[in-house]
């Protein structure tokens, strides 16, 4: 029988979504952050980090966080934006037949005074997550709900867990335009992306990408978004990281669907983006 039921996660208040096949997922308020999700099989598909505080005190490294209303340092507001660090609301959830699902929302009036006051907009956010099998949807909305246009930008930063870098390759990607972290733009020649030294990129690419891992072959699929950020910050970078034991960056690639450059949403307007994620596990 699927359910959603109110669980702690560290310190965390969390929702656990539980389908009826066996699959599960876990969500915490703060953030609506998905800290966990495992396939019908019992199998773990998302990383989070064994140093990551899970107190509410900074935000999360691994699962998937929400970056809005601004991406990495692209505006003039906090990195990353305020709301992978603000305490979220569950709105509803429910089932339907093997699918649960639970929706959080996100308005002004949960801020705290000082991002309030430093991002001075109308909105109404909700971030909707559904499961059930080896499928995972997560659809998120913007609406804006005051008297005048505001920017945003808005990715969902999935960290999934690869068991083994070197196993790792994505397809998908051959012929796109990427940016990485230095700017450089060009197109990606290879058939599959494989990971030897860390990677940074922003690609142009299609709708959907095949990450295969040891274990599984995982579908990812987006719709409203228009770009991809592959990541992974390599042993260097990875050891830079309080939050990041020194060697976990051999267990984790980030895809996530992006929209990093901040554009206007008009008043009573709204966006829209989904990521599908689904999993073929291999025999």
């Amino acid at each position: 029988m699927a359910v959603v039921t109110m669980v702690e996660y560290g310190s965390l208040p969390a929702v656990r979504i539980s389908a009826a096949d066996g699959a599960q997922a876990t969500v915490a308020l703060f953030g609506a952050h998905l800290l966990s999700w495992q396939t019908a099989d019992g199998k773990e598909r998302l990383f989070c980090s064994s140093q990551s505080a899970l107190d509410g005190s900074k935000a999360i490294r691994g699962g998937v966080p929400v970056i809005f209303p601004q991406f990495n340092v692209r505006g003039d507001g906090q990195r990353h934006g305020f709301a992978r660090v603000s305490a979220w609301r569950l709105a509803d959830s429910g089932t339907d037949g093997a699918l649960a699902w639970a929706e959080f929302a996100l308005t002004p009036d949960d801020l705290a005074p000082a991002t309030a006051q430093a991002w001075p907009h109308a909105f109404a956010v909700r971030l909707r997550c559904a499961l059930q099998g080896d499928t995972l949807e997560i659809d998120f909305k913007v609406r804006n709900t005051g008297a005048e246009a505001f920017p945003f930008g808005v990715a969902l930063h999935t960290y999934f867990d690869v068991g083994q870098l070197d196993a790792v390759r994505i397809d998908g990607l051959q012929g796109a335009r990427y940016t990485d972290h230095q700017l450089n733009t060009s197109v990606q020649e290879q058939a599959s992306l494989r990971f030897e030294q860390k990677h940074d990129r922003l690609y142009q690419a299609p709708p959907a990408l095949t990450l295969h891992t040891a274990d599984a072959a995982l579908r990812l699929e987006q719709q409203g978004f228009n770009e991809w950020v592959v990541w992974n910050p390599g042993a260097a970078d990875a050891a830079a990281l309080a939050d990041l034991a020194d060697d976990e960056y051999l267990r984790f690639v980030c895809i996530e669907p992006a929209r990093v450059d901040q554009q206007a949403l008009a008043a009573g307007a709204e966006w829209s983006g989904r990521h599908r994620i689904v999993c073929a596990p291999r025999g």
